[in-house]
């Protein structure tokens, strides 16, 4: 992981446009390949990102396009041709750290739960769906659910307590991992949660990834008692 203090300009350039004026700010680059600009402010979501697979170019005085007054220019370009660009005015700290391989997120009680009773109950998901495995895993961490619909594709499910955003970009990150691999390809993603945020239902269907409210209570009256004693 890298982290950058610097006096710095961020414009998107994609679907939407996106300008963050001139202001001291952290970047951020992680092995994933995921870059994102943070305020001192905002909790913990970043001010603007670009999700992997991304390619960071930095660019010097040389560069044709390179501004005025500038120290550096960083061009961040993901496969669709977005790019997110950083002029860089002054930098204040840059220092590269390696975390190693994350153990992974331990989800809650309920969440834990929530993936047990859908994997015993996977038609909540749709008609004729069936479960290929629970914690498929990957180079990234495990995909809760691995399911096939009806017409046979391979489908991710992430299922989360709370929806939010993080939890929409964790699915995009494993389904652009997963569709890699021509065994599973097409994959599809839903993201499943007892609350989703507006925002976070907002970029799921953006991103093509099916939106489903858990209700909890009805999934436990559900429960099978086949193999327990009490």
């Amino acid at each position: 992981m890298r982290l950058v203090i610097a006096r710095c300009q961020v414009d998107y350039v994609g679907r939407l446009t996106a300008h963050l004026p001139m202001a001291r700010r952290l970047l951020m680059t992680k092995a994933d390949g995921s870059v994102l600009v943070h305020s001192d402010g905002g909790s913990y979501k970043p001010l603007n990102w670009m999700s992997p697979p991304c390619w960071v170019e930095e660019r010097g005085p040389a560069s044709p396009e390179f501004p005025e007054g500038a120290a550096a220019l960083w061009v961040v370009t993901n496969k669709a041709g977005e790019q997110l660009r950083i002029t860089i005015e002054a930098v204040e700290h840059d220092s590269s750290h390696e975390l190693g391989i994350d153990p992974g997120l331990v989800k809650d009680g309920v969440e834990a739960h929530l993936q047990e009773l859908l994997a015993e109950h996977v038609h909540t998901l749709g008609t004729g769906y069936t479960l290929v495995r629970r914690e498929y895993m990957t180079a990234i961490g495990p995909v809760d659910l691995l399911c096939r619909d009806a017409a046979g594709s391979t489908v991710a499910v992430e299922i989360k307590r709370r929806g939010e955003i993080d939890g929409v970009e964790q699915l995009t990150r494993y389904l652009e991992l997963l569709n890699r691999d021509p065994l599973l390809a097409p994959v599809a993603g839903v993201f499943a949660a007892q609350q989703i945020k507006p925002q976070a239902r907002t970029l799921a269907e953006d991103r093509g990834i099916r939106c489903l409210t858990l209700d909890y209570n009805a999934l436990r009256g559900t429960e099978s008692n086949e193999f327990r004693l009490f």
